[in-house]
């Protein structure tokens, strides 16, 4: 049996007290930990947004991680919205 290229795309927005608690590091962090690509940025709502593309079982393990959040945040909600894959797309960065 092959396996199918998985790669997808999704936009998230994490709300709750996200930010000021090394979210985005965290997120980074665990990004890279997937292979995952794309970035994060807070936004002036006080909630995260952040754009990951990757295999989809690594997303899944991904936004596992992002409703846990480090040891100071407190995460309320998690939305998860897919959206196309951008080819060519490397790294994951803070914006």
């Amino acid at each position: 049996m092959t396996r199918r290229d998985t790669t997808t795309r999704i936009h998230i927005i994490v709300t709750g007290l996200v930010q000021g608690v090394g979210f985005r590091y965290f997120t980074t962090i665990q990004a890279r930990q997937y292979g995952i690509t794309g970035w994060v940025r807070n936004k002036h709502d006080g909630s995260v947004e952040i754009e990951a593309q990757g295999q989809a079982d690594a997303l899944g393990q991904f936004t596992g991680q992002l409703r846990k959040g480090p040891r100071w945040s407190q995460v309320e909600h998690v939305t998860v919205t897919r959206m196309p894959a951008l080819p060519g797309e490397r790294t994951f960065m803070v914006r």
